[in-house]
């Protein structure tokens, strides 16, 4: 498999899609988290952000792929969003997922939750990672035929 750079081309190569599907399967298990952690006081809301911007993230990854376009190694999802948008992609709905970026380093490095002072709606959430996942594989199976 190549390292987060798939090959350009004009019609997507069957190991274009296989690694697209693959970062999209990817992006389901953190959303399939998400769906687990819905509910429960026992993760912190850093801990649920960190999930849907690595669902998020995964997802756009996947997107670009199928788009035959490279992505950096990054966890900036503005930056990814950009990248679709300058190959005419419509983004422009899943652009309020951009503030899931703080999540990506936050969760990793630093303690503390950037949404302190109110709790993360996780219902709402999980449906808006839930509605960029099934548009990107709408996007994938389009693509495969």
């Amino acid at each position: 498999m190549w390292s987060r750079t798939p090959p350009v081309r004009d019609a997507c190569s069957m190991a274009t899609l296989d690694h697209a599907h693959s970062l999209l399967r990817l992006a389901q298990r953190d959303c399939d988290a998400l769906v687990g952690m819905q509910a429960s006081a026992l993760f912190a809301d850093a801990i649920f952000g960190f999930h849907a911007q690595q669902a998020v993230e995964k997802g756009l990854k996947a997107w670009l792929t199928v788009r035959g376009r490279s992505y950096p190694f990054t966890h900036d999802l503005a930056g990814l969003l950009m990248r679709l948008q300058d190959v005419a992609a419509d983004v422009e709905r899943f652009w309020p997922l951009e503030r899931f970026s703080v999540y990506g380093i936050l969760a990793r490095y630093e303690e503390g939750d950037p949404d302190a002072d109110e709790p993360l709606d996780r219902p709402a959430i999980v449906a808006e990672v839930a509605a960029l996942l099934t548009h990107v594989s709408t996007v994938l199976d389009a693509a495969g035929d």
